[in-house]
């Protein structure tokens, strides 16, 4: 496999270094890197340490870094995570306030010790804290309950305090969205079944319309919803296709149970990606209050499953 470190790549311009991944001979992994400058979305750094954690070291090369914002990525963690030895010296400023460095999580005992330990790091009022401790909990909850892998979550984050912006990502390498869907649905392709995790109601683990007291399919509604309402960035990619979420530029904010009425961009005939790829970048000056905030994403899930119902009633049965 290689994968390259460009010198920019956030959710908004993230494209080109996913069409640049590419996942064949994946015994191996070759990491390139921008030699003048590196500044990248912490989703990047998730892909690649989940990677990078399926293959022995002596079969990942990484060639030799010469951007100064190479102390960024053993700051956050990524050298170590490899266990790729560094010839650079490296000032470890404090954390709290300002990032969390790649973190696995196996079980949910490890994931509520996380979020325990990580709201009072990022130092953010209750309204601000609550979306993130959200998001979190609901994407590494996903990863423990559908991805099936003995690996979990690999997780990390990245605190703007200029532009009061939290960047998130979370990658693994479990059996991806179209298998987990497929246990109870009929997806064809990877983007139908990006489509169906994206809708609300629609989980792997029932056919009932609202899922079940347990599941019910609204974690990355609920999620896409947060991003849409900020009008922030949020992508998924998992098989060969992405979807991105984009800022939205209404007026009047509606939103959508199906995710391709979104402002969105898709990518197809992607680099294979065993497992599940997500990033959110969460507006902490534009984040809404978070109980209200449910209450609208919880309005519109709940009426989306009821004409759901309703629809599914209305088809003639023939006997």
């Amino acid at each position: 496999m290689r994968i390259h470190f460009p010198n920019s790549a956030f959710l908004g311009n993230i494209d080109p270094f996913i069409k640049n991944f590419d996942s064949e001979n994946p015994e191996v992994l070759n990491i390139t890197a921008n030699k003048k400058w590196i500044s990248v979305h912490p989703v990047v750094l998730s892909m690649v340490a989940a990677l990078g954690s399926k293959i022995p070291a002596p079969k990942i090369f990484c060639e030799k870094l010469e951007a100064k914002s190479k102390h960024y990525l053993a700051r956050m963690g990524l050298f170590s995570f490899l266990s790729i030895s560094y010839d650079m010296k490296i000032t470890e400023h404090e954390s709290a306030g300002r990032f969390i460095p790649l973190t696995r999580i196996k079980n949910s005992d490890e994931l509520t010790r996380f979020i325990t330990d990580m709201v009072p790091l990022l130092h953010l009022e209750p309204k601000h804290a609550e979306p993130i401790k959200y998001v979190i909990s609901e994407l590494v909850r996903n990863v423990l309950e559908h991805a099936n892998t003995p690996d979990g979550a690999i997780i990390c984050a990245q605190y703007y305090d200029k532009s009061k912006l939290i960047r998130i990502g979370i990658a693994d390498t479990g059996v991806g969205i179209k298998q987990s869907i497929n246990f109870s649905h009929n997806a064809h392709t990877h983007l139908e079944a990006i489509k169906l995790a994206l809708t609300p109601g629609i989980t792997g683990t029932t056919r009932h319309e609202g899922g079940t007291e347990y599941n019910m399919g609204a974690g990355l509604f609920f999620i896409r919803s947060i991003a849409k309402v900020n009008r922030d960035f949020f992508m998924i990619y998992s098989g060969d296709s992405m979807y991105k979420l984009l800022k939205s530029k209404q007026n009047r904010l509606e939103l959508f149970s199906d995710p391709f009425q979104e402002r969105h961009k898709i990518l197809e005939h992607l680099s294979y990606w065993n497992g599940t790829v997500v990033g959110i970048d969460i507006s902490l000056e534009a984040t809404k209050e978070f109980s209200k905030l449910l209450d609208l994403i919880r309005g519109t899930f709940v009426d989306t499953i009821r004409e759901r119902r309703k629809e599914k009633y209305r088809k003639p049965r023939f006997i």
